[in-house]
């Protein structure tokens, strides 16, 4: 566990609170989903943060962005809903409140070193499985030019615009 520890603080770049956090997580969700990883866009997590824990997600369990099997759904908390597809389970962890009197080394000891049953509440998934990732199409911006995936194309003056170059029309503040 100590060399998995390291191997996923390399993968991070350093070792923190934040991928503690992460990390126990992650094997929260492997020992709830008996697996160890998975290549593939079966096991889903979705965030509810863009910290540092997401690392250990993605070195840990293979959820990656640009498979479209870790999605952001920024809340601010440090929340991980998981869903196994081929086994059609989920999970929701949520840390519990830790210690403020605690320096970020205690802090990152405490979460290494306690059972996830003791550091996060294993409620009820609030989301629906997401679906698999989709291509789309692309079309290009009348304004800039640039491409982009036809399902952020906005209509102006009856063309395809992109979201920067797209003028919100609000009457009032």
């Amino acid at each position: 566990m100590e060399q998995l520890w390291k191997d996923t603080a390399r993968f991070h770049g350093h070792e923190c609170p934040g991928l503690a956090i992460g990390f126990k997580a992650a094997l929260a969700a492997r020992e709830y989903f008996e697996i160890s990883s998975t290549d593939d866009e079966d096991l889903v997590c979705i965030s509810e943060n863009d910290a540092c824990g997401i690392d250990a997600i993605q070195y840990l369990l293979k959820c990656t962005v640009g498979k479209g099997n870790l999605l952001i759904k920024m809340r601010g908390k440090s929340a991980y809903n998981f869903f196994d597809r081929t086994k059609n389970r989920s999970i929701r962890l949520v840390l519990k409140d830790l210690s403020r009197d605690m320096t970020r080394e205690e802090k990152q000891n405490y979460l290494l070193n306690h059972n996830s049953k003791e550091l996060f509440d294993y409620t009820e998934v609030r989301h629906q499985i997401p679906e698999r990732a989709r291509i789309f199409n692309n079309v290009t911006c009348s304004n800039c030019g640039e491409k982009l995936a036809e399902h952020f194309a906005r209509i102006q003056d009856n063309k395809p615009v992109c979201l920067d170059c797209f003028t919100e029309y609000k009457r009032f503040d």
